[in-house]
């Protein structure tokens, strides 16, 4: 039987906006659910721990991005590869590519839990957690490192499901994973009365599910993915962190730019300006993952026409897509600015110091929602033609470059008001380039 028949591989099929759509609805649930990892446990440990256990959730974010940010560049940068080989009809060896990719992703895990538990008290304080943010910082990430290798599996196999063809799995490992992380945040943090350590096991619990499930759903070889016997090929493994380390600068970026926030609003604002950024930070995550979902959903699309030289379908996949996102862009902004008070009196109470901090913010910050959909998604479709070298540019422009020197800039200049208005002026500047890209690779990869 040949894994690549177009009756039998959902990737292959002439997509409308509405197949289209329908195939990446479970990934973009999936990245919703995802976000309401982090998204819950700020919303509990506001509402039932204080403002310092919320502040320090920020301060341990950086750890966090960098190890999400290495799974995601094995596991987009993999697809990718992986996604192309099906196209190309050489399924076997994608089968022994993926359990490489796999088997890379745990040991990594490993490694990163046993150095990170060694020296987390050198890593607290280096990301300038000062002597009351300190318990609260070291006890939250202490419990997640010991999750780590549930946590790359996570992410490997959300991405990898939907290379498989199977987005509604991956919608369900996504779901799951983000209900059990809201009913354990709430068991240990309100009966329980566990504090900061119950946001972290409810977290950690929540890798789990994914990580099983996905286990137990790559050992049947049933799949046009299984696990199978690998080659071991190190260049496999250097192609997919070439083509992924977009993704990965995009992750270790937001970890120097949180950093960088962190610091700056301290010094402007306090402990109280740490929180409010937390609350927009987390926000923006959650609702950027309507963007990534979509992305991570269509992209193995992208790379499997691109190894069948399916021209049409490619012009026919991108034509949906940009559609698709100029109408969500405006529709995100709109809402998240009428509604930006609701959703700050979701983390902190009406009247107080960090909601009328925040609130200030979301005057502001909803502007990056118009720019930064078609920002994500070049970067994706690029990594999904194999160029990594674009995404790269593009991620580290929007999520590094331009926020950290308008960050080192426009506080100076503008105080508060300089750094909400960094992310929007990133991401506007990052759509121009992006959109030259777009242009001059139009032939290239016929996609336009």
């Amino acid at each position: 039987m040949n894994d690549t028949q177009g009756e039998e591989n959902p990737l292959s099929q002439n997509f409308t906006i509405k197949s289209l759509l329908k195939f990446a609805f479970p990934t973009i649930l999936m990245m919703i659910f995802m976000g309401l990892y982090s998204v819950v446990d700020t919303i509990f440990v506001a509402r039932f721990v204080d403002t310092n256990a919320l502040s320090a959730l920020n301060i341990v974010c950086p750890v966090i991005n960098l190890i999400v940010g290495l799974g995601t560049m094995l596991a987009t940068g993999g697809s990718a590869m992986i996604a192309r080989k099906i196209g190309a009809g050489e399924g076997a060896r994608a089968a022994q590519d993926f359990t490489l990719i796999i088997s890379a992703g745990v040991f990594l895990g490993i490694v990163i839990a046993l150095l990170g538990s060694v020296f987390i008290d050198w890593i607290v304080w280096g990301l300038g957690a000062g002597s009351i943010l300190f318990p609260y910082c070291r006890e939250y990430l202490f419990i997640l490192l010991l999750f780590t290798p549930a946590s790359i599996l996570q992410v490997l196999f959300q991405n990898l499901i939907v290379t498989a063809g199977h987005p509604g799995i991956g919608m369900v490992l996504g779901v799951s994973a983000g209900i059990a992380n809201i009913l354990l945040d709430y068991l240990f943090m309100v009966p329980l009365q566990m504090g900061i350590k119950g946001a972290a096991f409810g977290t950690g619990i929540g890798y789990m599910i994914p990580a099983v499930i996905g286990l137990l759903f790559f050992v049947q070889k049933k799949n046009i993915l299984h696990f199978r016997k690998p080659v071991i090929d190190l260049s496999i493994l250097a192609e997919s962190c070439t083509n992924g380390f977009s993704e990965m600068i995009s992750q270790a970026a937001a970890a120097v730019t949180t950093f960088l926030f962190n610091r700056i609003m301290m010094k402007l604002l306090g402990e109280n300006g740490v929180a409010a950024i937390t609350i927009i930070i987390y926000t923006q995550f959650l609702l950027s993952a309507l963007y990534i979902g979509f992305s991570m959903g269509v992209a193995p699309i992208i790379s499997y026409n691109y190894g069948k030289q399916d021209g049409k379908q490619l012009k026919n996949v991108f034509s949906i897509c940009i559609r698709f996102l100029v109408f969500v862009s405006i529709s995100v902004f709109l809402l998240s600015f009428i509604f930006g008070s609701p959703l700050v009196c979701i983390f902190s109470e009406k009247g107080t110091p960090v909601y009328e901090i925040a609130r200030n913010g979301f005057l502001i910050f909803p502007f990056s929602f118009l720019f930064c959909g078609l920002n994500i998604f070049a970067s994706a479709i690029f990594t999904a033609l194999s160029n990594g070298k674009l995404s790269a540019i593009l991620s580290f422009l929007r999520t590094f470059g331009l926020i950290t020197v308008l960050l080192l800039i426009l506080p100076n200049l503008l105080g508060v008001m300089g750094v909400w208005l960094a992310v929007p002026i990133a991401e506007l500047i990052t759509m121009i380039v992006a959109l030259v890209f777009l242009y001059q690779n139009r032939e290239k990869y016929h996609y336009a």
